[in-house]
């Protein structure tokens, strides 16, 4: 038989197994992170009929080249075109990532139930236990966790991604311990000139994410540039005063100074009264019946006049309210009033815990608070160390009152209390989080987003590199299995970014493959069928003109 038909028959084979490779490129053109292949043909073997000579010096002659006849073709290599990067699409989804890479061709890392394969293809999602999945086969994702002592991923053996577990549904709550007073304090403001002064709200976290209202009042010294700043409560969210019960000096343990005979204020006389100093008597201005001092009763809250009717302390002088008044019977906090018989200017003193605000007179700018600068303490922790509790749930807060001013704004104040420091973050505490949302950033870290404004890191997506990626397998499905040739996973992986990669969200891989080649490949190959077929029909002709000798 003639040696043309078998090598036709050779060539028909590797020409076939082409056409197989080229019609697995163009099925997956649409395949995402698939990597096209190509087929590099190689002869099989000669038939040696004559060996080579060399030249013979002697006779003259030259040297003769061997005579060879080849045997035909076959497939030497089927190579994947493992590092060319196919074109992004854009999804949309979070859940899908592209790998860009640098020097390096990454791969994901994902585990079929018994071994770690390895993919091009970042469609996941998140399945039923909170894993982070391939969305075609359920492989789990593989990567890092993170270290609950640190708080920082810990690079060891890689291990599935749950990120949806119980655990990250919720952001732990933090107790407020910084907060910033800030605005102007105008002195002509008729809420810092009364008896319950300009309130400001401080809203603040406990270590177990409940909320509570501290309740500041700023009053007038009378002094310019000086005013006192006292807490009158401090409010649960039921809207109840938890300090309702503690005197003054106990409140000294918590905010301010404590001042058993503070002045409380001064009070000049009402429009319908004036004194008359002969005969230290309040006198009305419409009926001209007086009141004398030494008449007066109840502490001095009722005066008693000439003709025996009663007037309170509250009509005679202008600012004392019904609240002081009745303090002031009571004993209240020690609350007292001295009457001044040259002026007839009454003057309350009682308890007092508060701390004093200065600011600088001539540029308007704080000064000092209760003599420090620029903030003092609110001892919240007092309040759960033995005042009202020993649960431990409050956390001393840091005051600072260097933002405020003492400008004036129209008589009116904006000075208010905010939570935080003044960058408006730190220490400003924060309620027990719900997950809101995740997010997968340039490097792979997983982080999830919660409704009281936390950020927390879950986790992060491991890559792995191979010194020969083109030697890896095939398995189908879109993943990839070691071998001899590719190089081990040392089951830890790498980080993306250790080399410039990146991850992007939103985006995946198409396939690489290149249907401009394939089609001329594919032209290339069936002119090439169509050759080794016309050479086996041509041998068949000379085997028949041979046949045909003998009739």
């Amino acid at each position: 038989m003639m040696r043309s038909m078998y090598s036709a028959v050779s060539g028909l084979k590797t020409h076939q197994t082409r056409m197989d490779v080229i019609g697995n490129n163009i099925a997956n053109v649409n395949t995402v992170a698939f990597k096209s292949s190509s087929v590099t043909f190689s002869d099989i073997l000669y038939q040696t009929t004559s060996n080579a000579s060399g030249a013979n010096a002697t006779t003259g002659t030259g040297g003769v080249n061997a005579k060879q006849i080849g045997l035909g073709a076959t497939a030497a290599a089927t190579k994947v075109s493992i590092t060319s990067a196919g074109a992004s699409e854009t999804t949309g989804n979070p859940f899908d990532i592209r790998l860009t890479d640098k020097n390096s061709t990454n791969f994901f890392i994902v585990n079929n139930g018994s071994e770690n394969v390895f993919t091009r293809s970042g469609s996941f999602y998140v399945d039923g236990s909170g894993n982070l999945c391939m969305s075609s086969t359920g492989y789990t994702v593989m990567g890092w966790q993170v270290d609950e002592t640190t708080g920082e991923i810990r690079k060891d053996t890689v291990s599935a991604l749950r990120i949806m577990q119980e655990k990250n549904l919720t952001s732990a709550p933090e107790a407020t311990t910084q907060a910033t007073i800030a605005g102007v304090l105008d002195e002509n403001d008729t809420d810092v000139k009364n008896d319950a002064g300009r309130v400001m709200n401080l809203n603040f976290y406990d270590n177990l994410g409940y909320q509570y209202t501290a309740k500041f009042a700023i009053k007038s010294t009378g002094t310019d540039g000086k005013y006192t700043v006292e807490l009158t409560s401090v409010l649960d969210s039921n809207n109840k005063n938890i300090i309702a019960d503690l005197n003054k000096q106990q409140i000294a343990q918590i905010f301010g100074n404590y001042d058993a005979n503070a002045t409380l204020g001064q009070y000049s006389l009402s429009k319908d009264y004036k004194y008359d100093s002969a005969s230290n008597s309040y006198i009305n201005k419409t009926t001209g019946e007086k009141f004398l001092i030494n008449k007066a009763t109840d502490n001095s809250t009722t005066f008693v006049g000439e003709n025996g009717s009663k007037v309170s302390i509250t009509e005679i002088f202008s600012g004392i309210t019904t609240t002081i008044a009745n303090n002031i019977k009571n004993g209240t906090n020690n609350y007292k009033v001295k009457l001044d018989t040259t002026t007839g200017q009454a003057t309350v003193t009682g308890e007092q815990t508060s701390y004093d605000l200065e600011f600088d007179t001539s540029s308007g700018k704080f000064k000092s608070i209760g003599g420090e600068n620029p903030s003092v303490m609110l001892n919240m922790g007092a309040l759960s160390s033995g005042l009202i509790n020993n649960n431990r749930n409050f956390q001393n807060i840091t005051v600072d009152f260097s933002q405020c001013l003492n400008y004036e704004n129209g008589g009116k104040s904006t000075i208010g209390a905010d939570a935080g420091a003044t960058d408006g973050k730190t220490g400003k505490g924060r309620k027990l989080g719900a997950m809101t949302g995740i997010f997968i950033d340039t490097s792979g870290r997983i982080y999830g987003t919660y409704d009281n404004g936390n950020t927390e890191l879950l986790g992060q997506i491991a890559v792995a590199q191979f010194s020969n990626a083109s030697g890896l397998e095939k398995v189908g499905e879109s993943c990839y299995r070691t071998t001899l040739n590719s190089g081990e996973f040392d089951g830890i992986g790498v980080e993306i970014s250790a080399d410039g990669s990146s991850m992007t969200t939103g985006e995946l891989e198409m396939s690489n493959v290149d249907l401009s080649s394939e089609f001329t490949s594919m032209i290339t190959t069936q002119r090439g069928f169509q050759a080794n077929s016309r050479v086996i029909t041509t041998s068949d002709t000379l085997l028949e003109e041979l046949v045909n000798l003998k009739r």
